[in-house]
Formats: structure tokens, C-alpha cells, sequence
């Protein structure tokens, strides 16, 4: 009887098996990277997908397909028709959407990526600062661009001031209420260089707000976590260097009808560059207030700008949400304005070097 049971387990595993479509590598076109622009005449969308080229010296080169369609359904077909083997997704790294079409409207373009199995949740999605197809038509190292570009936004999400961020994240935001999505903006600023040059703050699918680099630190504080961060600053006509910062942030509701959040973030880190005489307990002492102060007075204006603007990339609605029994959405986009948030930040340097 076991044996009759184990043989069926056997067959059905086969089965299975057997009804899963092969693709053999040498006879597929590998989509690792999408761009997706408004057409030079305005009224169609361009679009550029890049594929890896597995040269000989173990280097990888780009092409790159492009086509113009009325929308993106049509746009996968015209692509397909000038590929010679099958495009598949399965592989794909990072999506990146011109300015343009940012500012349009992204609906119609995620809709195929949530749809598609073959395609992670963990892949990138950015906006591009022109257009999409000019930074996917580079070179960038030898892994090819997509990796490149991947790996770009995941070193500056792990040790720089870019909130962590990939598709799966930009989709929740994006269809829980009390909370906008972001995604990281992208520049070529040279032949072999792209730079991340500020935040697309979305309202819905449509970008609203462009946050500039050095807006990002103050951002990060409020969204993300540090691990690795680094920040500068200037004391009594000294600079100082914060490197390795670790932080975090805890919002509380403080108060109802209106309401107030209070934001308490904390922020540890070490001196590892300090131009005056020496670093004594008392200068240590006023780096901290310093940053205390600087953190407190930026994110602050930050916030009361996003209110103005309407756009909530913070979460507050939606952290309120979950402290709030019957929670009205309804009523909640004018209380968001009138919202008063207490920033408070809580600096301490853990080191300041050992010639002190």
C-alpha cells in the first residue's frame, strides 16, 4: 500500500514536470532592463528594451530593442516583432519610466508587471530625469547595464540616503490608503555615469513632486533606517564629518481632534573627520545639539510642505489609521493639512577617534 502510494506521489511529480514551458537560453532574448518614454510626436509611447550580449572575455555588452505603439499592449507586440528569438521577463532588473510619463500617469504600465508571474516583485522601478531610452543606450562596467543600474540603487538603499524601495513596495503604497509612493530618479551625467539625482514623490500613479539630493538625508530619516549613512556639517567655521550613522524612527499619536503626531527619530553615529584643535567632551556635546537641531528644522519644513502640496509619502494617514477605531479616509485629506507634527530628535556620537 505505501509503495502504491509513494509510485502515484512519483507520477504526479512528473506530471507536473513535464507540463512546465522550457525555454532553452541560447534561443531566448533575455529582458533585463524596459524603458518606457512619450514618442518625439507626443501621442505614443516609446519604448526600449535592453538585453544582455555574453561576449567571449566573459564581459557583457547591451542591446537594445525600441519601438513606438499607442500603448503598452501594443508596445510588447512591435517589440517582439524586430526580436528574432522570444523576449522573456524573467530576468528583468530594473524598469525606468521618463519624466513625461511619470508625470502622465504609470496605470497602464504596472498593470503587466503585477500580472506576470515570470516577473519578481523585488525588481526596481525608477523615473528617469528626461527620457528613459538615453540612460538604457549606455555603458556601465562590464556586468551589463541592467546589473549596473540595479546594483546602483541597492548600494545607495543599503549605505547612502535613498529610502529602500523596489516594485513590491512602490505597489503597496500605492494602493493603501494614507500613504504615497516614491521612487528614486535617475540622470546620465556622463557617457559611462549615472548618477541618482533626487525622489519622484507620487500622488496615485501620477508624480506630483521632484525631492532634490540634498533633501534625501532628511527624507531617508523620516521613511527608512540608516545603517551606513554619512552626514557633514559645519560648526563654530569647523567642518565635521558623521560617518557610519545608524538611525531610526517611532511616530506617536500625541494628541486627537485635531491631531498631532509626535516623531521621534534617533540618530547614533561617529567623528571621523574634524578640522578644529581637538574634540573634546564639550565640542562633541555641541555636534550633537547641532544635528539635533539641523534634523529638526528640516524635516519639519518637509513635512509642512508635503501637507501644502496634499501628498503623504511619509504615512501619516495611514499610521494614524491603525491607531484610530472608525477612521473616516473621507474626512481625512483636509485634516491631513491641519495636522501638527512635533519632530524630535535625539542625537549621540558613539566615537570620536582614538587621538582623543
Amino acid at each position: 500500500m505505501k509503495l502504491s502510494k509513494i509510485s502515484l506521489i512519483l507520477a504526479a511529480v512528473f506530471a507536473l514536470t513535464g507540463c512546465v514551458e522550457k525555454e532553452i537560453i541560447d534561443d531566448v532574448n533575455i529582458e533585463m532592463g524596459v524603458g518606457y518614454d512619450v514618442s518625439e510626436e507626443g501621442e505614443k509611447i516609446e519604448g526600449t528594451v535592453m538585453i544582455p550580449i555574453f561576449n567571449p572575455d566573459k564581459n557583457i555588452g547591451n542591446f537594445t530593442f525600441s519601438a513606438t505603439a499607442e500603448s503598452n499592449r501594443d508596445l510588447i507586440q512591435e517589440v517582439q516583432r524586430k526580436s528574432a528569438q522570444p523576449l522573456v521577463t524573467g530576468s528583468l532588473e530594473i524598469a525606468i519610466f521618463g519624466e513625461k510619463i511619470a508625470r502622465k500617469g504609470l496605470r497602464q504600465f504596472i498593470d503587466a508587471y503585477e500580472r506576470d508571474a515570470s516577473i519578481g516583485a523585488r525588481i526596481y522601478f525608477a523615473v528617469a530625469d528626461d527620457k528613459a531610452k538615453e540612460i538604457l543606450n549606455g555603458t556601465y562596467g562590464n556586468r551589463g547595464n541592467a546589473v549596473h543600474l540595479s546594483q546602483l540603487i541597492k548600494h545607495n538603499t543599503e549605505s547612502r540616503n535613498l529610502p529602500v524601495t523596489n516594485m513590491h513596495l512602490f505597489l503597496f503604497n500605492l494602493y493603501q490608503e494614507g500613504k504615497d509612493p516614491y521612487l528614486p530618479i535617475l540622470k546620465k551625467v556622463e557617457p559611462e555615469i549615472v548618477d541618482i539625482v533626487g525622489i519622484a514623490i507620487f500622488k496615485d500613479e501620477k508624480m506630483v513632486e521632484e525631492l532634490p539630493p540634498d533633501k534625501m538625508f532628511f527624507f531617508k530619516l523620516l521613511t527608512d533606517k540608516f545603517s551606513e549613512g554619512s552626514f557633514n556639517l559645519e560648526l563654530e567655521g569647523e567642518k565635521v564629518s558623521i560617518k557610519d550613522l545608524n538611525s531610526k524612527h517611532k511616530m506617536k499619536v500625541t494628541k486627537r481632534n485635531p491631531h498631532k503626531v509626535t516623531v521621534e527619530i534617533k540618530i547614533e553615529g561617529l567623528v571621523r573627520e574634524y578640522t578644529g584643535k581637538t574634540l573634546s567632551p564639550d565640542v562633541v556635546k555641541k555636534i550633537e545639539k547641532e544635528l539635533e537641531a539641523i534634523v529638526n528644522k528640516e524635516t519639519t519644513a518637509m513635512i509642512k510642505d508635503f501637507q501644502e502640496k496634499g501628498i503623504d509619502p511619509i504615512g501619516f494617514g495611514q499610521f494614524i489609521k491603525t491607531k484610530t477605531r472608525g477612521f473616516d479616509f473621507k474626512r481625512w485629506e483636509d485634516e491631513y493639512k491641519n495636522l501638527t507634527v512635533d519632530v524630535k530628535t535625539n542625537v549621540v556620537i558613539t566615537e570620536v577617534g582614538i587621538v582623543e
